[in-house]
């Protein structure tokens, strides 16, 4: 990505604190509160109590299970007792989960949204309660959340985006899955098409806008693009998610033009990674750092209710895996366990945002 581009996407804010999968640091911290570096650093502390509630936007495929592994496993080393509720994607269902949440009076709510501009009055009236909010996976935007921690899912899509331009070395027609229905994963989208502003001499010839309520899923989209574009007409397909580049690279190989066109993706796993590491079209996902998102809030939580301060945004890393990266990993490593806090750093993997 050039250096342009980068300077145009990035926001720096004075608030935030910086974290990497190594270890975390924050300007001021008391001694008495040691940096989280491993799990194990926190065996003997002071544990919270009480009740504590989690909202969660989806639970249902990988994304969603390793969100709520990171709050039931931050849960256990900091303390507290948790309720869980899962919105399947709709906001109205979770806004009616917060407000039943509001109604137990726990210590703090926290919230993976499932859309974040459907759910911002119901989690105002968290913060009106005097309930303290932590988000994870998104920014509610207009509330005063005590910590928020994403992805930047603009520059995902624009990284995304930047890779297949280098790969078709500037030159070239891709296609486009987005997914325009979630405020937060729209950005992946606006961030690939800005990308593209680099490289005129690529060509958007078709866009699929993904829609969950609809009957067309990414497989059948991709078949239609393949009809659409026969052979030296199509060299790439953009997925706003993983789910998409997977299904697009099954029917990339079923059409037997797994040697022209690519796919790429965005979250992370253990499914991408086995697939991305058979080699075929799917090439890169931007890693996510989920169950870290999830965890940490429950970190800062603890730090908050110990009369400490927590950050109020923070931007989590995010790693580009490829075949190589998987490759190059010690075997004694399962590569879906990059995102726990210290892990990254004993893989060797950097983040790349």
């Amino acid at each position: 990505m050039t250096k342009r581009l980068v300077s145009g996407v990035v926001v720096l804010a004075s608030v935030m604190l910086v974290c990497g999968l190594g270890g975390c640091k924050k300007t001021g911290e008391s001694s008495a509160t040691p940096p989280l570096v491993s799990l194990e650093t926190w065996d003997n502390i002071e544990k919270m109590d009480g009740k504590f509630c989690v909202s969660l936007g989806w639970e249902e495929n990988e994304s969603g299970q390793r969100q709520k592994k990171g709050f039931e496993d931050a849960f256990k080393v900091f303390g507290g007792e948790p309720t869980f509720a899962n919105a399947n994607y709709d906001p109205k269902k979770q806004s009616e989960q917060i407000d039943a949440f509001i109604e137990m009076k726990p210590r703090a709510i926290f919230i993976t949204p499932s859309d974040p501009a459907g759910i911002t009055q119901a989690c105002q009236r968290a913060v009106d309660a005097g309930i303290p909010i932590f988000i994870a996976d998104a920014i509610v935007a207009g509330v005063p959340a005590t910590t928020s921690i994403c992805s930047s899912d603009f520059r995902m899509g624009a990284w995304t985006m930047d890779y297949i331009a280098r790969h078709l070395k500037g030159k070239g027609n891709i296609a486009m899955i987005d997914l325009p229905e979630n405020e937060a994963w729209d950005l992946r989208g606006q961030g690939a098409r800005f990308a593209l502003m680099e490289y005129p001499d690529i060509k958007v010839v078709q866009v699929h806008h993904h829609d969950s309520q609809t009957s067309i899923s990414p497989l059948q989209a991709v078949e239609s693009m393949l009809a659409a574009h026969p052979k030296g007409k199509l060299d790439a397909i953009w997925c706003a998610w993983d789910g998409a580049a997977q299904e697009g690279a099954e029917a990339i190989e079923t059409a037997g033009r797994a040697d022209e066109i690519i796919t790429t993706g965005i979250d992370g796993g253990k499914h991408a990674f086995e697939i991305i590491k058979k080699g075929g079209p799917f090439k890169v996902t931007m890693a996510q750092s989920i169950y870290y998102m999830s965890f940490m809030d429950v970190y800062y939580a603890y730090l908050h209710l110990k009369g400490k301060q927590a950050p109020r945004f923070v931007i989590s890393p995010v790693f580009a895996v490829d075949k190589a990266k998987l490759d190059a990993l010690d075997a004694k490593f399962k590569p879906e366990d990059y995102d726990v806090p210290g892990n990254a750093a004993k893989f060797g993997w950097t983040p790349e945002l």
